[in-house]
């Protein structure tokens, strides 16, 4: 039975066309149930898109500036016009919380595709050439794993200043290894397939073949490893915004939030800093539930 090759896109006039290979495979997208799987996987995404959503709306849907707060409104419990209360400085609790969701998601999305994309080029590149270029590259990997991503962040912080620039960078830089070793071992499991030997007879070049051919075969393991990153990166920058090395005030972050509510709660009105804690919690949890879910989906597993 022939096996119909991976997608590809018509060649360029001059350029060796991409003809149809023994043993090439479809992208295994066709796998993926991302709307589908098990109910905790159908609710967490529900969660996830209520968070983006909150977040594209925030500065629309926000009952209050969460930046100006009123001395005299300090530390309200829950009520008409704060529906859950307000923090040290008489900020608006839920007003916060909602605006405070982009800055808090838009970070780790940056460390995402920062290290994603540079993960790829490496795994890639690493998996393609082999010999010296894969050894040193390893060594490297290596070298970066022995660093934990605060720790780079904090060290990030300390040399450029606080803000979230520097700590993204930094943390790209510390999650890149781990997409890098994965490419690396899938892309070497697509180079043994014959197809891949196919396109290279046919004469195309290691970027086509690696780029147009490989990666979207293992493009779909890698969107189950991201969503699991995003849940580490987003705590990881909360605990920076915490210690008050990320966002600073008076702009909304989940993190700093925390930080600035220690204080409510030893004074009876825990809810300034309990809120963002929650929002925090429930975000990682789903993006690990997604990305678990997608994984034992590649693997054959039922997730059920």
């Amino acid at each position: 039975m022939k096996t119909p090759a991976p997608h590809l896109a018509p060649a360029a006039p001059g350029t060796p066309q991409a003809v149809p290979a023994a043993g090439a495979r479809r992208p295994r997208f066709t796998r993926l149930r991302v709307l589908g799987g098990s109910r905790l996987q159908r609710a967490c995404l529900l969660i996830l898109l209520l968070f983006v959503a909150v977040a594209l709306a925030a500065p629309w849907i926000a009952p209050h500036d969460p930046e100006f707060g009123s001395l005299g409104d300090t530390l309200l419990g829950p009520g008409p016009g704060h529906w859950l209360g307000t923090g040290q400085g008489g900020h608006d609790t839920l007003s916060a919380l909602l605006v405070g969701a982009r800055t808090s998601l838009v970070g780790p999305l940056a460390v995402v595709l920062f290290s994603t994309v540079a993960g790829i080029a490496v795994g890639l590149f690493t998996a393609w050439r082999g010999g010296w270029a894969d050894a040193l590259a390893g060594r490297v990997l290596d070298v970066v794993f022995a660093f934990p991503a605060l720790l780079l962040a904090i060290l990030a912080v300390a040399l450029f200043g606080k803000g979230t620039t520097a700590p993204v960078l930094a943390m790209s830089l510390a999650y890149m290894p781990y997409t890098a070793r994965l490419v690396r071992g899938l892309a070497l499991q697509e180079k043994a397939r014959p197809y891949v030997a196919a396109y290279r007879v046919q004469g195309h070049s290691a970027l086509f073949v690696t780029v147009r051919a490989m990666l979207p075969n293992i493009a779909p393991t890698l969107l189950a490893q991201s969503a699991v990153n995003f849940g580490y990166a987003l705590l990881d920058l909360a605990a920076l915004s915490f210690l008050g090395l990320g966002v600073q005030p008076p702009t909304p972050d989940w993190g700093a939030m925390i930080n600035q509510g220690q204080a409510a709660v030893l004074q009876g009105q825990p809810l300034s800093a309990i809120v963002p804690a929650v929002a925090v919690v429930v975000v990682v949890v789903a993006f690990n539930v997604v990305g678990e879910n997608l994984g034992d989906q590649l693997a054959g597993r039922d997730s059920r």
